[in-house]
């Protein structure tokens, strides 16, 4: 949040440096003013605490809103790569946590995520979330993309997809009980219109295969996938080529699996994959910052594990540059003068 340039000098200093102590204040994400109307903003940033998505088998991951807010003033104010001062450069407010109250009700809880974001879409407010499972990406992309979306002109939405696994999952209608789950979303997005698999990318795949053909259900929706040796084989410029030309001038959403980077980075996050490299951090860096300039209409961080996490907060930390890297893409494509 930028100082109020109405108070005096010393005063402004004082209130940025103060802002910039994670155990001070109110902690709203990266101390963006809390205001609930999407229609007072440019860029909404959401935290979504929903982890029914998982099937019992990762729940904590409703904590990671909070623990992002809780160190997210320590935040990058600025971005040297682009020159942005994403604050200054349009208005970016803390709309808060999406209200569930049937919490253990995933299928409930997924439509009252989608009615929450079909608010956001109705202003032209493109949102960068923080969940949360990876189930939160169906109901936020129910209301995003597809018709009567004004974010996408009522185009279905591309998407481009971090992650360790394809959540494509389709040979069981329910993981664990929960349908519309974090298992399920890359699928039924798809199936029910509103995304386009032929516009978009699955990278970083890499998952705990259990059977020979587990990215089947990718490739039968007609995604394109970059797994973790198809990446270390082609290298980052021919997958950013990949991506770009998949994605084209079509409306595209990020959505960022903390599992997809490697256990050393992000210790804590669900369903994490220890058994072979994932990204460094500087790597997923340079594949976000491809998109600089495409229409970004949002994107979220899935399934950060406060409860896992190592005592310094590293995986938050991480949590926080990955939203940071979202919200400056979209000010500098859409916002900046």
């Amino acid at each position: 949040m930028a100082p109020d340039d109405t108070a005096p000098q010393p005063a402004r200093d004082h209130k940025a440096f103060m802002d910039a102590l994670y155990w001070w204040g109110i902690p709203t994400l990266f101390r963006a003013p809390h205001d609930p109307d999407p229609a007072a903003c440019d860029i909404a940033l959401v935290g979504v605490p929903h982890s029914t998505g998982n099937g019992t088998t990762e729940r904590d991951q409703h904590l990671g809103p909070r623990a992002v807010r809780d160190v997210s003033a320590n935040g990058r104010r600025v971005h040297m790569h682009f020159g942005l001062d994403p604050w200054n450069a349009c208005r970016i407010n803390d709309l808060g946590d999406v209200p569930l109250p049937e919490a253990n009700n995933n299928e409930r809880s997924i439509e009252r995520i989608t009615e929450f974001y079909r608010a956001i879409d109705a202003a032209g407010t493109r949102p960068v979330s923080v969940g949360g499972d990876h189930s939160i990406t169906g109901g936020i992309l129910q209301a995003l993309g597809g018709a009567g979306s004004r974010l996408t002109g009522g185009r279905k939405a591309a998407i481009l997809h971090f992650d360790a696994h394809t959540d494509a999952f389709s040979n069981m209608k329910h993981f664990l009980g929960a349908e519309k789950s974090a298992a399920h979303w890359a699928s039924y997005l798809v199936r029910d219109g509103h995304v386009d698999a032929h516009r978009s990318v699955q990278i970083g795949i890499r998952g705990n295969a259990r059977t020979l053909d587990w990215l089947q259900p990718s490739y039968d929706l007609g995604y394109e996938v970059i797994t973790m040796d198809r990446y270390k084989e082609i290298g980052a410029d021919s997958a950013i080529d990949i991506m770009q030309q998949r994605i084209g001038d079509h409306p595209v959403y990020i959505t960022f699996d903390l599992d997809c980077l490697d256990p050393t980075v992000a210790p804590g996050c669900a369903n994490i994959e220890a058994g072979c490299n994932g990204f460094m951090v500087d790597q997923a860096m340079q594949l976000l910052r491809a998109l600089r300039g495409f229409n970004i209409i949002g994107g979220d961080v899935a399934c950060l594990m406060p409860t896992k996490d190592s005592p310094n907060k590293i995986t938050s930390m991480v949590t926080m540059s990955v939203m940071f890297e979202m919200l400056s893409l979209i000010a500098d494509s859409h916002f900046r003068d």
